[in-house]
């Protein structure tokens, strides 16, 4: 007998399952922005040099990158709940050698592996919602899901700041993260269901579905429009903390609190996007929405910076990019992957891999001018918002959006 899950008739997500989703989604900025604050600490405590203890971070986005190629393709063959179990049970083993790494190469591989453990999270929060909802549905719940992980940039850096600020150690703060993990395991255990069935799933291991993922226009299109998308917001949060220092000359408790505020305005474009959608407003059109205020608002950053004027101003303009991020995001990673439903898992993989790796190429961009001036941060930005909107605007040429509805078909 065919299931209502196999028929793809599900409507709505209960709001326990989806905050579930949106912490294992959360995974990255938590384990990262926690700990950003202490690289200090861990430098004087390991007696290496900056650039050494810098790769504790850098390990960790090219962790999470490579990891979730890889975790796509065995969800497809094996399911969602069995593989992420795995993952998250990885991730706390790595975690534990983390808190207890004698050196910064130690600390360096545990951070890799942690990450490469902990992308099963970030793949599987996606590729449950593809399972269980089609339509507007599936949309409407990656905003959701999108919104409650834009609080952990919001939340993440003031605690973790707050911790460092307070002298607690950074083997400490690393023990955060780790109960951090802890509580994605047990959660996972507690919620999150098979939402697979055994006849959906691939005969057969293939890691190579990129390939063939990225023939299809649809979901080409929309992840590089959200990997350009990212790397905007990637390239704002690296610098962030010198522009508004040094360049817009602000304290560190103003940049925190504006740091905050501006990632606040990811949240309210998750809530009112998921309402939009519910109103009938279609992800394509609110993708096509955000995207022009994401493009002028990155090219405000540069013409602020590049002349003699007030830099303040700026703030503004970075508000209103993060707050475009929420629109395009999550809408955007339902419609590539409404694009590949029958290979969910890879798809949400190679997606979630192009956000973080390009990301994480971008990321140091912005200060290499020095920490003096905004300008390169304003041409990456710039031309990242450029390129999602020209990706965007390809896939709206090559194939047809009359009905978003029709990406997201039942698989039986």
């Amino acid at each position: 007998m065919t299931t209502r899950l196999e028929q793809g008739r599900e409507k709505e997500l209960g709001l326990r399952l989806l905050l579930v989703l949106g912490l294992l989604s959360a995974a990255g900025p938590l384990a990262m922005d926690f700990y950003l604050a202490s690289l200090p600490g861990a430098q004087v405590a390991l007696q290496t040099s900056p650039t050494a203890v810098q790769l504790t971070v850098t390990g960790f986005l090219i962790g999470l990158g490579i990891g979730q190629l890889g975790w796509g393709p065995v969800s497809d063959r094996f399911g969602r709940r069995t593989p992420l179990l795995v993952g998250c049970s990885v991730a706390v083993l790595a975690s534990v050698a983390a808190v207890a790494a004698p050196s910064v190469g130690f600390l360096i591989a545990a951070r890799f592996v942690q990450a490469l453990a902990a992308s099963a999270g970030v793949v599987m929060s996606r590729a449950v919602i593809a399972d269980r909802l089609v339509g507007q549905g599936a949309a409407r719940a990656m905003s959701l899901m999108m919104t409650i992980n834009s609080v952990a940039p919001v939340v993440a850096p003031l605690v973790g700041g707050a911790l460092a600020g307070a002298g607690v150690p950074w083997r400490a703060v690393l023990g955060v993260v780790l109960a951090t993990m802890v509580v994605q395991l047990v959660t996972a255990a507690l919620v999150v269901e098979e939402s697979l069935p055994a006849a959906r799933r691939t005969t057969r291991l293939r890691l190579a579905h990129a390939g063939p993922l990225l023939r299809r226009p649809a979901f080409v299109g929309y992840s590089l429009t959200s990997m350009f998308t990212f790397g905007t917001g990637m390239a704002y949060i690296s610098s962030s903390s010198f522009v508004y220092q040094r360049v817009i000359g602000s304290s560190a408790v103003v940049y925190g609190v504006a740091f905050a505020l501006n990632a606040s305005g990811m949240i309210v474009a998750g809530l009112v996007s998921a309402r939009a959608i519910h109103r009938g407003v279609t992800a394509h059109r609110l993708v096509a929405l955000a995207l022009p205020v994401l493009l002028v608002s990155s090219a405000i950053v540069l013409a602020i910076a590049a002349t003699p004027t007030p830099k303040w101003p700026m703030t503004f303009a970075f508000l209103a990019m993060q707050t475009a991020m929420g629109f395009v995001m999550g809408n955007c990673a339902a419609l590539a992957i409404g694009a590949a439903r029958e290979v969910a898992g890879s798809a949400s993989g190679v997606l979630g891999s192009l956000n973080f790796l390009f990301g994480g190429a971008v990321s140091s961009l912005g200060g290499l001018a020095g920490s003096g001036t905004a300008v390169p941060l304003g041409i990456v930005m710039t031309g990242s918002a450029l390129g999602a909107a020209s990706a965007f605007a390809w896939t709206s040429r090559v194939a047809d959006h009359k009905d978003d509805q029709r990406l997201y078909q039942p698989q039986h």
